[in-house]
């Protein structure tokens, strides 16, 4: 959000299908909520295509642009299930594997629309865990020295020096 509006929270209301965001107007000192409303919305409809449109809207822009694209994208799953008769808790569950991540799937063999999903996963989870100036833990240039779990013959020291590359 500007900063006029801090942002509170954000979530989406089945019937009549709309997103509302709680915010703070710094201005007045007060906290509000703006109701979106969801038009033209089908269980077949591209959810990434709906994110973009609310994101570009004039009258949108300035509440959602704090918002993540992912949340929003989430969000609109959850209606987009519901609009197909999907439970909310099986809805929640299905959209919790889409956007995790398993160390053990294979990401070169997955669609372009996974890949994404999961991308921002790990965007998600590396902003969420970053450490940035002004945090209480902050340090500078941390150094560690790591051990390493498997041994290569490639990775092996013995073959020379680096200066071979």
């Amino acid at each position: 959000m500007s900063h006029q509006y801090s942002l509170r929270k954000c979530g989406i209301r089945f019937d009549p299908p709309a997103l509302f965001v709680t915010y703070t107007d710094k201005s007045a000192g007060k906290t509000r909520c703006r109701t979106m409303p969801i038009r033209n919305f089908t269980k077949t409809s591209t959810v990434t295509r709906f994110v973009e449109d609310f994101r570009k809207n004039p009258r949108h822009k300035k509440y959602l642009e704090d918002v993540p694209k992912s949340q929003l994208e989430k969000l609109l799953r959850l209606l987009q299930d519901n609009l197909r008769g999907m439970s909310l808790d099986q809805s929640l569950n299905e959209i919790r594997k889409e956007y995790s991540i398993d160390p053990n799937e294979d990401l070169n063999k997955v669609d372009e629309e996974t890949l994404r999903k999961k991308k921002t996963a790990m965007e998600d989870s590396f902003e969420k865990n970053r450490k940035k100036p002004g945090d209480p833990d902050f340090e500078y240039e941390v150094e560690r020295d790591f051990q390493p779990v498997e041994t290569c013959e490639w990775d092996s020291g013995d073959s020379g020096s680096d200066a071979d590359f």
